[in-house]
């Protein structure tokens, strides 16, 4: 059978198998024996022979090894997940308000959506810049606190007020964890503005046009037309900075730290695994409760 004459939603799917493909064979050809190689890996304890490395199998003994005996894993491993949880949510919403703001027609528009990817392409002098001496004074200068209480760009003020005005305790430290945060935060959403922004500027003005019409108020525009037709891209915006997130903690740095400087490959591959299923299961359970709200326009 041709492919002019499938219906619509088997061309849709054909085409998307066809988009698919390259990531696909990337991922036999470059990834898949790598993966398969490092879960090997930390199975079995590596030595240096004549001939290469010697495996000695052991099991799950290098997994017991990290939860049970290794000093800091478990601590760092609950410390990346919270930053997951609470970087994930902020940086989507933070990127989806900035977008709605820069989508609006004003002057000089152009210059502020440059502004905000900036990070983007200055990640890693900024970064750098992050830890310096001269990050702390700049701290310490902006909030009038010295460094030497050990205290910078807090929000002890914001958290105090929240508690005294009656919100629940789990809610003030999600809010005061993503102020806290809020220079990550920034720095981390260039591309999910410019994604959010691309989705923004697809929907059809007549569907405002039609809204407001009817009476409709920019607020309820914003609820029944702009998020449910950005939906899917909030799931793929969603899922980007999960991934993104992956590799930008302590936790991405002990694994590296302990396969290159320590030469112990068993237990960074066994970290690494660990770390894998666990941002495995937060995107299973994050695709699946998104999925569930996604709207498709056809």
């Amino acid at each position: 059978m041709k492919l002019g004459n499938l219906p619509l939603r088997h061309k849709k799917a054909a085409l998307g198998l066809l988009f698919v493909t390259p990531w696909f064979l990337g991922f036999i050809f470059l990834f898949l024996v790598p993966l398969i190689q490092s879960f090997i890996y930390s199975m079995n304890d590596l030595k240096l022979g004549k001939n290469g490395f010697d495996t000695d199998f052991q099991g799950f003994g290098f997994y017991r090894e990290l939860f049970l005996s290794h000093p800091t894993f478990n601590r760092t491993l609950v410390e990346a997940i919270s930053d997951i949880v609470i970087n994930v949510p902020s940086i989507t919403i933070f990127s989806l308000f900035v977008a709605t703001l820069i989508n609006q027609k004003f002057r000089g528009r152009v210059f502020a959506r440059s502004i905000f990817f900036l990070p983007v392409l200055l990640a890693a002098p900024v970064l750098s810049l992050e830890s310096s001496s001269e990050m702390t004074a700049i701290a310490s200068t902006v909030t009038g606190v010295s460094d030497e209480g050990g205290f910078a760009f807090t929000s002890f003020e914001l958290q105090r007020l929240l508690l005294e005005s009656g919100v629940s305790s789990i809610i003030v430290d999600y809010i005061t964890g993503s102020v806290d945060r809020i220079y990550e935060v920034i720095s981390s959403s260039g591309v999910q503005i410019l994604i959010f922004l691309a989705a923004l500027q697809s929907i059809s003005p007549s569907l405002y046009e039609a809204a407001k019409i009817e009476g409709t108020t920019g607020y309820e525009a914003f609820w029944k037309i702009t998020l449910p037709m950005i939906s899917p891209i909030l799931l793929t915006n969603v899922v980007y900075t999960v991934v993104d997130a992956y590799s930008r903690n302590e936790l991405s740095e002990m694994i590296r730290d302990t396969a290159f400087q320590s030469l112990n490959f068993s237990l960074s591959a066994a970290m690494a695994w660990v770390y894998f299923l666990v941002v495995t299961v937060i995107l299973v359970v994050t695709t699946s409760l998104i999925s569930r709200k996604i709207f498709y326009y056809d």
